[in-house]
C-alpha cells in the first residue's frame, strides 16, 4: 500500500464516520456484484473513490492511439494493479484474481478440442471462489479484506470465455447468432486477455462482458458505421473512431454520486440491524413493514450508485457503445447496463423486478448456464432450471438468507403467472386485448403486491443468518409466504375453474383462448430470472415425469434382456431333463 496515498483517505473518512479502508470490504465486495440488497457500513472511501479515479483514468486510456493496443492493454493492466495493490494492499486478493484467470487460460489452451472443456473450466473458477467464500464465511473477521465480490465479477468472464472458446471449435449450424458473435476460433493474445480481465473499469463491481465485446473495443471494430448517413454518423475527435462519451458519462457520474448520497442520508435511519433488534417489536405492525421496505429501498440506492458509476467510467473509455440509430443517428450507451432503477422500482410483477435488476448476471446465467444445459435439438426443461438455481445460489456464496429468498422467490412467481393468466384478463377488453377503465385499479394492486412481497423476500439477503432471516420475517406475521400460500392453494382448487369458466362466458363463447398481453415483462418467458424458477411446480412435474420415464425405460430393458435370456435357459433345462432321465432308466435297468 502505497502510505501518502492512504493517509488523505484516513482523514477523510475519519470525518465522515467510516474506516479508510471500511475493514468489511470483503462483504462489500460480495454484496456489491451478488443480485443482493445486503446493507454494510458507512461506504469505502477508498472503493468510491477508485470508482470516481477510473473517470480520468478512462479519459486518458480514450486518447491512447488507436493504432496501438499494447499501450492500452498495459495502462489498463498498470491502473488495476495500482487500485489492488497500491490502494487497498490487496497481494493476496491480486494472486487470487491471477490464479482463475491464468488457469482458464491453460484448461481453454489445452483442452480446447474436449466437449467438457466448458464444464471443466466452469468447475475450476466455481470451485476456486467457493473455496474463497466458504473461507471468509467461517473466519466471519470483519478486519479482513479480500476479493470475493471481484471474484464473483470475474467468474462470469471466464466461464463465459471458456464457452466462446468451445463454440469456435464447432460449425455455423450447431450455434445461435449470439453464440457465433461471441466465439473464439483463436486464444487471444496473453496481453489482450490481461487486459480484458484487469479492465479496471469494472474490476471491482463489474459489469462483465465477453471477450468478443472488448476485441472489438480495442481494435475499434465496434465502432464502425458503414450503414449510417454520413450526415448522421456520431462525432469524434480528429483521427479517434471512439465517439464523443463525455455527456452520458458525466450524466452516470452525477446520478450515481446523488443516489450514493441519498444512500448515505437514509442508513443512518434505515439498516439490516434494526430489523432484528428488541426495540423494532415495539413498532406497530404498519410500520414494521413500512421499515422494512425502506431497509430494502435503502440498500438498493447503494447499488444503484455503484453499478451507475461503474457503467458511466465503461461508457467513458468507450465500451458502452451499442450502436447507431440510422435514422436519428442517436448513439446508445447501453450495452453494459447493468440496472434500470425504474423498472425496479415500479415492477407489477415479479419477472419486471427481477429483469432489472443485475442483468448481465442474468444474461451470463441464460446464455452460459440455463442454454448450455440443454442438449442442441431439445428445449429446456427441469434440469436447465435446477442447474441454474444452483449455479446462481452457489455464485452468491453459502448463508442461508441466500436460499431462503431464492425458493420463496420461485414460489412467488407461480403465484403471479396464475394471477396473470386467470385474473389479468378481467381487466382488458375481451376481443381487443386493450386495457379497460379499471385496468388501473389492478394495476396499481399489482405494483403494490410486488414491491411490498419482494420488500419480504429481499429481507433473508440483507440478514444473511436462518435464525436472523427467520426473526426479522416473524415480526411481520411472514406475510408474504401467507398470501402466497393462499394463492397456490386457490389456483389449485375449483375457485380456478371458476374463474376460467367466467373469461370463457365473458368472451362469448366456451372454448376461447384468454387474452395475454404482450409486453416486455410478460411472465410468459420460460427461462428463469438470476436463476429463480418462475415455474417449481411445472419443473417438478417434469422432473417426476423423467423419473418416471427412465424407471419404465429400465424395467422395460430388463423385461427384454430377460426375456431374451429364457430361451437359453429353458434350452439347457431341456437338455439336462433329458440326460438325467436316460440316466434314471439306465440306473433302474
Amino acid at each position: 500500500m502505497l502510505l501518502f496515498l492512504h493517509r488523505p483517505f484516513v482523514a477523510l473518512a475519519n470525518s465522515l464516520g467510516a474506516s479508510p479502508d471500511e475493514r468489511k470490504l470483503n462483504l462489500f465486495f460480495l454484496t456489491l456484484t451478488a443480485s443482493t440488497m445486503s446493507l454494510i457500513p458507512p461506504l469505502s472511501v477508498k472503493l468510491v473513490s477508485s470508482f470516481l479515479l477510473s473517470y480520468p483514468f478512462a479519459a486518458l486510456l480514450k486518447r491512447i492511439p488507436d493504432s496501438r493496443p499494447d499501450a492500452k492493454n498495459i495502462f489498463i493492466i498498470s491502473v488495476s494493479l495500482f487500485y489492488l495493490v497500491g490502494l487497498f494492499d490487496l497481494w493476496d486478493g491480486t494472486r487470487t484474481l491471477l490464479i482463475s484467470a491464468g488457469g482458464t487460460y491453460c484448461i481453454a489452451k489445452f483442452l480446447r478440442a474436449s466437449p467438457y472443456m466448458p464444464w471443466i473450466g466452469f468447475a475450476f473458477v466455481m470451485g476456486h471462489m467457493s473455496v474463497n467464500h466458504i473461507h471468509r464465511q467461517i473466519a466471519d473477521d470483519p478486519s479482513s479484506v479480500d476479493v470475493t465480490g471481484a471474484q464473483m465479477v470475474l467468474l462470469m468472464k471466464l466461464s463465459a470465455f471458456c464457452w466462446n472458446v468451445a463454440d469456435g471449435q464447432l460449425p455455423d449450424d450447431q450455434l445461435s447468432d449470439s453464440q457465433k458473435r461471441n466465439r473464439l476460433k483463436e486464444l487471444p493474445p496473453l496481453l489482450d486477455y490481461a487486459g480484458w480481465v484487469l479492465f479496471f473499469p469494472a474490476l471491482f463491481a463489474g459489469p462483465s462482458f465477453d471477450y468478443t465485446d472488448y476485441r472489438q473495443w480495442l481494435d475499434t471494430t465496434m465502432f464502425d458505421v458503414s450503414n449510417v448517413d454520413p450526415a448522421k454518423k456520431p462525432p469524434v475527435r480528429k483521427k479517434r473512431k471512439i465517439p464523443r462519451s463525455g455527456g452520458p458519462a458525466a450524466w452516470k457520474a452525477v446520478s450515481g454520486l446523488v443516489l450514493i448520497g441519498l444512500f448515505m442520508g437514509f442508513s443512518g435511519s434505515y439498516y439490516p440491524s434494526m430489523l432484528t433488534a428488541d426495540s423494532f417489536v415495539e413498532y406497530g405492525l404498519l410500520r414494521r413493514i413500512w421499515s422494512l421496505y425502506m431497509v430494502s429501498f435503502t440498500a438498493r440506492l447503494k447499488y444503484y450508485g455503484v453499478w451507475y458509476l461503474t457503467e458511466g467510467s465503461c461508457i467513458l473509455a468507450g465500451l458502452g457503445y451499442n450502436g447507431v440509430d440510422p435514422v436519428t443517428g442517436k448513439i446508445s450507451w447501453n450495452r453494459l447496463q447493468n440496472i434500470d432503477p425504474w423498472a425496479v422500482e415500479t415492477a407489477q410483477n415479479p419477472r419486471g423486478y427481477l429483469g432489472g435488476w443485475n442483468i448481465n448476471t442474468n444474461n451470463w446465467l441464460r446464455n452460459y448456464v440455463y442454454l448450455r444445459v440443454t442438449p442442441r435439438g431439445k428445449k429446456p426443461g427441469f434440469r436447465a432450471s435446477l442447474m441454474t438455481f444452483g449455479t446462481s445460489a452457489l455464485w452468491h456464496g453459502f448463508y442461508p438468507g441466500y436460499y431462503l429468498s431464492f425458493v420463496l422467490a420461485s414460489f412467488i412467481q407461480t403465484a403471479a403467472k396464475h394471477f396473470r393468466r386467470h385474473v389479468r384478463p378481467f381487466f382488458l377488453d375481451p376481443v381487443t386485448g386493450n386495457p379497460t377503465p379499471k385496468k388501473k385499479y389492478y394495476d396499481f394492486a399489482t405494483y403494490l403486491a410486488t414491491q411490498l412481497t419482494f420488500t419480504f423476500v429481499t429481507a433473508p439477503f440483507l440478514v444473511l443468518s436462518l435464525k436472523g432471516s427467520l426473526l426479522a420475517w416473524s415480526r411481520v406475521y411472514f406475510y408474504a409466504i401467507v398470501w402466497t400460500a393462499l394463492s397456490l392453494i386457490f389456483f389449485h382448487s375449483p375457485g380456478k375453474l371458476a374463474l376460467k369458466k367466467q373469461l370463457e362466458k365473458r368472451q362469448g363463447r366456451a372454448s376461447a383462448k384468454l387474452v395475454r398481453s404482450l409486453s416486455t415483462d410478460s411472465l410468459t418467458g420460460k427461462e428463469p430470472i438470476l436463476g429463480i424458477s418462475k415455474d417449481p411446480e411445472g419443473d417438478i412435474n417434469e422432473a417426476v415425469e423423467e423419473i418416471r420415464a427412465e424407471v419404465e425405460a429400465r424395467q422395460k430393458k430388463l423385461r427384454a434382456d430377460f426375456e431374451a435370456h429364457q430361451p437359453k435357459v429353458n434350452g439347457m433345462n431341456g437338455m439336462n431333463g433329458t440326460n438325467g432321465t436316460n440316466g434314471t432308466k439306465a440306473h433302474t435297468e
